[in-house]
Protein backbone atom coordinates (compact mmCIF):
# COMPACT_ATOMS: atom_id res chain seq x y z
CA UNK A 1 0.00 0.00 0.00
CA UNK A 2 1.55 3.14 0.77
CA UNK A 3 4.26 4.25 3.64
CA UNK A 4 5.48 7.25 5.54
CA UNK A 5 8.86 8.34 4.19
CA UNK A 6 11.92 9.10 6.20
CA UNK A 7 14.54 10.28 3.78
CA UNK A 8 13.36 13.46 3.04
CA UNK A 9 16.39 15.52 2.02
CA UNK A 10 14.83 18.68 3.46
CA UNK A 11 13.02 19.00 6.93
CA UNK A 12 9.75 17.79 7.56
CA UNK A 13 6.72 19.60 9.35
CA UNK A 14 5.75 16.42 11.50
CA UNK A 15 1.95 17.09 11.16
CA UNK A 16 1.60 16.34 7.17
CA UNK A 17 2.34 12.92 5.83
CA UNK A 18 4.13 12.43 2.38
CA UNK A 19 3.07 8.81 1.32
CA UNK A 20 5.31 6.81 -1.18
CA UNK A 21 4.11 3.34 -3.11
CA UNK A 22 4.85 0.10 -1.61
CA UNK A 23 3.67 -2.65 -2.92
CA UNK A 24 2.48 -5.43 -0.11
CA UNK A 25 4.20 -8.32 0.03
CA UNK A 26 2.45 -10.94 -2.99
CA UNK A 27 0.85 -8.70 -4.29
CA UNK A 28 1.38 -7.45 -8.14
CA UNK A 29 3.82 -4.78 -8.28
CA UNK A 30 2.83 -1.35 -10.03
CA UNK A 31 -0.93 -1.45 -8.81
CA UNK A 32 -3.47 -2.06 -5.84
CA UNK A 33 -6.93 -2.37 -5.54
CA UNK A 34 -8.76 -2.61 -2.12
CA UNK A 35 -12.12 -1.16 -0.35
CA UNK A 36 -12.01 2.20 1.82
CA UNK A 37 -12.99 -0.50 4.42
CA UNK A 38 -9.79 -2.33 3.59
CA UNK A 39 -8.23 1.34 3.61
CA UNK A 40 -9.55 2.14 7.00
CA UNK A 41 -8.46 -0.41 8.44
CA UNK A 42 -4.98 -0.94 7.52
CA UNK A 43 -4.41 2.89 7.27
CA UNK A 44 -2.70 4.16 11.39
CA UNK A 45 -4.87 6.04 13.08
CA UNK A 46 -5.59 10.24 12.08
CA UNK A 47 -3.17 9.36 8.80
CA UNK A 48 -6.12 9.60 6.12
CA UNK A 49 -7.58 12.64 8.03
CA UNK A 50 -4.19 14.81 7.47
CA UNK A 51 -2.84 16.48 4.32
CA UNK A 52 -0.58 13.98 2.14
CA UNK A 53 1.29 14.70 -0.58
CA UNK A 54 1.22 11.12 -2.74
CA UNK A 55 4.10 9.48 -5.42
CA UNK A 56 1.79 7.51 -7.03
CA UNK A 57 -1.74 7.74 -8.79
CA UNK A 58 -4.82 7.49 -6.23
CA UNK A 59 -8.46 6.70 -8.06
CA UNK A 60 -11.26 6.86 -5.48
CA UNK A 61 -14.17 4.87 -6.87
CA UNK A 62 -17.81 5.84 -4.72
CA UNK A 63 -20.75 3.32 -4.85
CA UNK A 64 -22.61 4.57 -1.70
CA UNK A 65 -22.21 7.61 1.09
CA UNK A 66 -21.09 11.06 0.83
CA UNK A 67 -18.03 13.17 1.89
CA UNK A 68 -15.76 15.99 0.76
CA UNK A 69 -12.21 15.28 -0.29
CA UNK A 70 -9.66 17.69 -0.61
CA UNK A 71 -7.12 17.55 -3.36
CA UNK A 72 -4.52 20.86 -4.01
CA UNK A 73 -6.39 22.44 -0.88
CA UNK A 74 -9.58 22.34 -2.86
CA UNK A 75 -12.82 20.31 -1.72
CA UNK A 76 -14.94 18.23 -3.78
CA UNK A 77 -17.99 16.40 -2.87
CA UNK A 78 -18.33 12.85 -3.52
CA UNK A 79 -21.45 10.79 -4.07
CA UNK A 80 -22.24 7.57 -5.44
CA UNK A 81 -20.77 7.22 -9.07
CA UNK A 82 -18.12 9.21 -8.18
CA UNK A 83 -14.62 9.20 -9.00
CA UNK A 84 -11.40 11.05 -7.89
CA UNK A 85 -8.34 10.86 -9.69
CA UNK A 86 -5.29 12.24 -7.27
CA UNK A 87 -2.02 12.30 -8.97
CA UNK A 88 1.53 12.23 -7.87
CA UNK A 89 2.33 15.20 -6.46
CA UNK A 90 -0.83 16.84 -5.33
CA UNK A 91 -1.76 17.49 -2.07
CA UNK A 92 -4.28 15.27 -0.39
CA UNK A 93 -7.12 14.87 2.45
CA UNK A 94 -9.97 12.69 3.92
CA UNK A 95 -12.83 14.24 5.58
CA UNK A 96 -14.13 12.50 9.14
CA UNK A 97 -16.58 10.72 6.91
CA UNK A 98 -14.46 8.70 4.15
CA UNK A 99 -11.69 8.23 6.32
CA UNK A 100 -13.67 7.00 9.12
CA UNK A 101 -11.72 9.34 11.43
CA UNK A 102 -13.23 10.62 15.09
CA UNK A 103 -16.58 8.45 14.87
CA UNK A 104 -17.66 6.46 17.55
CA UNK A 105 -19.05 3.05 17.27
CA UNK A 106 -22.51 3.90 17.15
CA UNK A 107 -21.97 6.10 14.45
CA UNK A 108 -19.72 3.67 12.64
CA UNK A 109 -22.58 1.28 12.85
CA UNK A 110 -25.00 3.77 10.49
CA UNK A 111 -22.79 2.88 7.72
CA UNK A 112 -22.64 6.48 6.68
CA UNK A 113 -18.96 6.28 5.68
CA UNK A 114 -18.19 6.27 2.19
CA UNK A 115 -18.09 2.67 0.34
CA UNK A 116 -16.06 1.86 -2.93
CA UNK A 117 -12.76 1.36 -4.31
CA UNK A 118 -9.40 2.74 -3.84
CA UNK A 119 -7.25 1.98 -6.53
CA UNK A 120 -3.08 2.82 -6.74
CA UNK A 121 -0.79 3.01 -9.44
CA UNK A 122 2.50 3.94 -9.79
CA UNK A 123 3.52 6.12 -12.28
CA UNK A 124 4.83 4.04 -15.79
CA UNK A 125 1.74 1.47 -14.54
CA UNK A 126 0.00 2.69 -17.92
CA UNK A 127 1.33 1.38 -21.49
CA UNK A 128 3.03 4.75 -22.65
CA UNK A 129 0.35 4.93 -25.61
CA UNK A 130 -2.65 4.78 -23.09
CA UNK A 131 -0.59 7.05 -20.43
CA UNK A 132 -0.59 9.71 -23.45
CA UNK A 133 -3.83 8.87 -24.92
CA UNK A 134 -5.82 9.97 -21.54
CA UNK A 135 -3.17 12.32 -20.83
CA UNK A 136 -2.78 10.24 -17.15
CA UNK A 137 0.42 12.53 -16.28
CA UNK A 138 -1.63 15.58 -16.74
CA UNK A 139 -1.50 17.49 -13.90
CA UNK A 140 -4.08 19.91 -14.99
CA UNK A 141 -6.54 17.16 -16.20
CA UNK A 142 -10.16 16.94 -13.80
CA UNK A 143 -10.07 15.69 -10.47
CA UNK A 144 -13.58 14.86 -10.29
CA UNK A 145 -16.28 12.75 -12.55
CA UNK A 146 -19.54 12.00 -11.98
CA UNK A 147 -20.55 9.69 -15.06
CA UNK A 148 -23.97 8.64 -15.30
CA UNK A 149 -25.93 6.25 -17.64
CA UNK A 150 -24.33 4.37 -20.11
CA UNK A 151 -20.92 5.70 -19.00
CA UNK A 152 -21.39 5.21 -15.27
CA UNK A 153 -22.46 1.51 -16.03
CA UNK A 154 -18.92 1.51 -18.06
CA UNK A 155 -16.91 2.64 -15.45
CA UNK A 156 -18.43 0.42 -13.18
CA UNK A 157 -17.85 -2.98 -15.14
CA UNK A 158 -14.26 -1.69 -15.42
CA UNK A 159 -13.51 -1.52 -12.26
CA UNK A 160 -15.40 -4.71 -10.79
CA UNK A 161 -13.51 -6.47 -13.31
CA UNK A 162 -10.22 -4.91 -12.34
CA UNK A 163 -10.93 -5.59 -8.52
CA UNK A 164 -11.87 -9.25 -9.47
CA UNK A 165 -8.75 -9.50 -11.10
CA UNK A 166 -6.93 -8.05 -8.87
CA UNK A 167 -7.81 -10.26 -6.27
CA UNK A 168 -8.59 -13.72 -7.46
CA UNK A 169 -4.92 -13.73 -10.24
CA UNK A 170 -3.21 -16.02 -7.62
CA UNK A 171 -3.24 -18.83 -9.99
CA UNK A 172 -1.67 -17.02 -12.79
CA UNK A 173 2.36 -16.41 -13.38
CA UNK A 174 2.89 -13.19 -11.53
CA UNK A 175 4.05 -11.47 -15.15
CA UNK A 176 0.78 -12.49 -16.55
CA UNK A 177 -0.90 -11.26 -13.33
CA UNK A 178 0.62 -8.06 -14.09
CA UNK A 179 -0.14 -7.54 -17.83
CA UNK A 180 -3.58 -8.62 -17.08
CA UNK A 181 -4.37 -5.83 -15.09
CA UNK A 182 -2.44 -3.67 -16.90
CA UNK A 183 -4.97 -4.25 -19.65
CA UNK A 184 -7.98 -3.75 -17.28
CA UNK A 185 -6.53 -0.11 -15.79
CA UNK A 186 -5.90 0.92 -19.22
CA UNK A 187 -9.60 0.58 -20.09
CA UNK A 188 -10.91 2.08 -16.67
CA UNK A 189 -8.34 4.82 -17.40
CA UNK A 190 -9.35 5.08 -21.28
CA UNK A 191 -13.37 5.14 -20.04
CA UNK A 192 -12.53 8.14 -17.59
CA UNK A 193 -10.95 9.87 -20.35
CA UNK A 194 -14.07 9.55 -23.07
CA UNK A 195 -16.82 10.22 -20.99
CA UNK A 196 -19.77 11.83 -22.17
CA UNK A 197 -19.54 15.00 -19.56
CA UNK A 198 -17.11 14.51 -17.12
CA UNK A 199 -17.26 17.10 -14.40
CA UNK A 200 -14.88 20.29 -15.14
CA UNK A 201 -15.26 19.74 -18.96
CA UNK A 202 -17.20 22.40 -19.40
CA UNK A 203 -14.37 24.48 -20.78
CA UNK A 204 -13.38 23.71 -24.44
CA UNK A 205 -10.23 21.51 -24.99
CA UNK A 206 -7.13 23.89 -25.32
CA UNK A 207 -5.32 24.49 -28.47
CA UNK A 208 -1.62 23.82 -29.27
CA UNK A 209 -0.67 27.60 -27.99
CA UNK A 210 -2.09 26.84 -24.10
CA UNK A 211 -0.67 23.87 -24.51
CA UNK A 212 2.25 24.74 -25.07
CA UNK A 213 2.25 28.36 -22.69
CA UNK A 214 1.44 25.82 -19.96
CA UNK A 215 4.41 23.21 -20.61
CA UNK A 216 6.62 26.38 -20.37
CA UNK A 217 4.80 27.58 -17.30
CA UNK A 218 5.05 23.98 -15.56
CA UNK A 219 8.99 24.32 -15.80
CA UNK A 220 9.63 27.85 -15.39
CA UNK A 221 7.20 29.07 -13.07
CA UNK A 222 9.59 29.04 -10.15
CA UNK A 223 11.98 31.19 -12.39
CA UNK A 224 9.84 33.27 -14.40
CA UNK A 225 6.26 34.98 -13.16
CA UNK A 226 6.51 37.23 -16.19
CA UNK A 227 4.08 36.66 -19.56
CA UNK A 228 6.63 38.48 -21.70
CA UNK A 229 9.14 36.05 -20.78
CA UNK A 230 7.04 33.09 -22.17
CA UNK A 231 5.88 34.89 -25.03
CA UNK A 232 9.51 35.50 -25.62
CA UNK A 233 10.63 32.05 -25.01
CA UNK A 234 7.41 30.57 -27.18
CA UNK A 235 7.43 32.74 -30.35
CA UNK A 236 4.07 34.52 -29.20
CA UNK A 237 3.21 38.09 -28.51
CA UNK A 238 1.80 38.52 -24.83
CA UNK A 239 -1.79 39.34 -26.16
CA UNK A 240 -1.57 36.08 -28.19
CA UNK A 241 -0.72 33.96 -25.12
CA UNK A 242 -3.37 35.78 -22.82
CA UNK A 243 -6.07 34.89 -25.02
CA UNK A 244 -5.18 31.53 -25.50
CA UNK A 245 -5.24 31.10 -21.80
CA UNK A 246 -8.81 32.92 -21.51
CA UNK A 247 -10.09 30.72 -23.83
CA UNK A 248 -8.85 27.39 -22.56
CA UNK A 249 -8.49 28.10 -18.79
CA UNK A 250 -10.72 30.84 -18.10
CA UNK A 251 -8.33 32.87 -16.95
CA UNK A 252 -5.44 35.83 -18.53
CA UNK A 253 -2.01 34.42 -18.76
CA UNK A 254 -0.78 36.41 -15.85
CA UNK A 255 -3.04 35.17 -13.56
CA UNK A 256 -2.60 31.53 -14.94
CA UNK A 257 1.09 31.91 -14.13
CA UNK A 258 -0.12 33.24 -10.50
CA UNK A 259 -2.05 30.88 -9.82
CA UNK A 260 0.67 27.80 -10.28
CA UNK A 261 2.98 30.05 -8.23
CA UNK A 262 0.47 29.67 -5.51
CA UNK A 263 0.03 26.16 -5.41
CA UNK A 264 3.41 25.64 -4.98
CA UNK A 265 3.93 27.76 -2.24
CA UNK A 266 0.92 26.43 -0.58
CA UNK A 267 2.23 22.89 -1.28
CA UNK A 268 6.07 23.76 0.59
CA UNK A 269 4.07 25.55 3.59
CA UNK A 270 2.15 22.44 3.89
CA UNK A 271 4.99 19.92 3.54
CA UNK A 272 8.17 21.50 5.04
CA UNK A 273 9.38 24.20 7.60
CA UNK A 274 11.08 26.01 5.52
CA UNK A 275 11.27 29.61 6.31
CA UNK A 276 9.42 32.28 4.06
CA UNK A 277 12.82 33.51 2.84
CA UNK A 278 13.34 30.01 1.70
CA UNK A 279 10.50 29.34 -0.40
CA UNK A 280 10.50 33.01 -1.74
CA UNK A 281 14.08 32.08 -3.17
CA UNK A 282 12.95 28.70 -4.49
CA UNK A 283 10.06 30.58 -6.21
CA UNK A 284 12.23 33.26 -7.80
CA UNK A 285 10.82 36.19 -5.66
CA UNK A 286 13.29 38.89 -4.65
CA UNK A 287 12.81 38.64 -0.79
CA UNK A 288 10.28 37.37 1.71
CA UNK A 289 8.58 40.22 2.35
CA UNK A 290 7.79 40.42 -1.78
CA UNK A 291 6.53 36.81 -1.24
CA UNK A 292 4.74 37.54 1.74
CA UNK A 293 2.95 40.34 0.04
CA UNK A 294 1.95 38.34 -2.85
CA UNK A 295 1.32 35.29 -1.25
CA UNK A 296 -1.26 37.05 1.09
CA UNK A 297 -2.97 38.90 -1.62
CA UNK A 298 -3.58 35.88 -3.39
CA UNK A 299 -4.22 33.05 -0.50
CA UNK A 300 -6.19 35.50 1.78
CA UNK A 301 -3.20 34.95 4.57
CA UNK A 302 0.06 35.60 4.89
CA UNK A 303 2.48 32.46 4.66
CA UNK A 304 2.32 31.73 8.48
CA UNK A 305 -1.45 31.74 8.99
CA UNK A 306 -2.33 29.44 6.25
CA UNK A 307 0.95 27.33 7.77
CA UNK A 308 -0.64 27.54 11.03
CA UNK A 309 -4.27 26.68 9.53
CA UNK A 310 -3.01 23.18 8.43
CA UNK A 311 -1.72 21.82 11.85
CA UNK A 312 -4.46 20.14 13.67
CA UNK A 313 -6.72 21.18 16.27
CA UNK A 314 -6.27 20.44 20.28
CA UNK A 315 -8.24 17.17 19.55
CA UNK A 316 -5.36 15.89 17.50
CA UNK A 317 -7.65 15.28 14.31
Amino acid sequence: MVKKRHDAPEPQNADIIELAYQAPPGTPAGLEVMTFAELRARAPEGLLRRPQRLDFHQLLIVRSGAATHTVDFTGYALGPGSVLWVRPGQVQSFDAASSGDDRGEADAAHGDTVNGYVVLAQPGFLPSGTAAAAKAEDPFRPVLWQPVGPDLAAVDRAVDHLAAEFGCGRGLPAEVHTEVLRHLFTVLVLRLAHLTAPVGSSVPAPGETFERFRAAVERGFATSHRVADYARTLGYSPRTLSHASLAAAGVGAKEFIDRRVVLEAKRLLAHSELPAARIADRLGFDDAANFSKFFTHRAGLSPGAFRASLKPGPSGA
